[in-house]
């Protein structure tokens, strides 16, 4: 995208919600997974545990 000199602020706030539009975010969306495993230890509990499994 090009802005020109003497662009209005509309003209400008347009060009970004436009490039806003078209970038993609990466990755996984972590937020729609909060609240969703119900632990009945402490997890730190549960990572000791695994960490000593193997020793």
């Amino acid at each position: 995208m090009t802005i020109k000199q003497g662009a209005t602020k509309k003209s400008i706030k347009d060009i970004l919600k436009n490039l806003g539009k078209e970038l993609k975010p990466k990755g996984v969306d972590v937020y729609k997974y909060v609240g969703k495993i119900n632990l009945k230890k402490d997890a730190v509990n549960i990572q000791k545990e695994l960490r000593n499994d193997w020793e």
